[in-house]
């Protein structure tokens, strides 16, 4: 789902009309998996109020049109099911999710939720979805959710000791060496 909170950036209009033009375009340019795991990760946030998504999706998506536009959280997450369902349908030898693609994190979920209401630099309500998504949905989603918001942030900073404390948990969710390495830019200077 962060990879799909990428897509809207300053101009992000450039590569569609509407947002779900947006990931209609970039979906068709990815591989199944890519398109599965959009799927896994929508259908979990699913489960979450509207009001909550919207939390999560306006943390971690730079420039997401507003709402009213789409619909509101939960419509949006619903449209991103459907738009990956009808990018797999095109295809006829789509192959599940295995391995550290098909992990929730189950067992980092102390850890996730600690790191997340201790990011002090995000706003208590996106704290709180965060932890919502943690635990309602899965672990792996919310810490995924987390660096972008991180990213996003304005005045995030992040110390050595909670730097490494997030690539302990990206080594423990199986996580390639770049995920983490996303925020590593916001870890202060001594």
């Amino acid at each position: 789902m962060s990879w799909v909170m990428g897509f809207f950036h300053q101009d992000w209009i450039r590569d569609g009309d509407t947002a779900a033009d947006v990931v209609v375009k970039h979906l068709a340019a990815s591989d199944d998996e890519a398109a599965l795991a959009v799927r896994r990760d929508a259908s979990m946030l699913g489960s979450l109020p509207s009001e909550t998504l919207e939390v999560l999706w306006d943390a971690g998506a730079d420039y997401l049109p507003s709402f009213e536009r789409l619909g509101g959280g939960a419509e949006w997450t619903r449209t991103l099911v459907d738009l990956c369902d009808a990018r797999l349908a095109a295809d006829t030898d789509v192959r599940p999710l295995t391995g550290a693609d098909a992990e929730e994190g189950t067992g980092c979920r102390d850890a996730v939720v600690a790191e997340i209401r201790a990011t002090g630099f995000l706003e208590a309500e996106v704290r709180d979805a965060l932890v919502d998504c943690a635990c309602q949905c899965a672990p792996d989603l919310a810490f995924r959710i987390l660096l972008r918001a991180m990213s996003s942030a304005p005045d995030a900073s992040l110390s050595s000791a909670q730097y490494t404390r997030l690539e302990a948990i990206g080594s423990a969710l199986q996580y390639g060496e770049f995920l983490v390495d996303f925020v590593r830019y916001l870890v202060e200077q001594d």
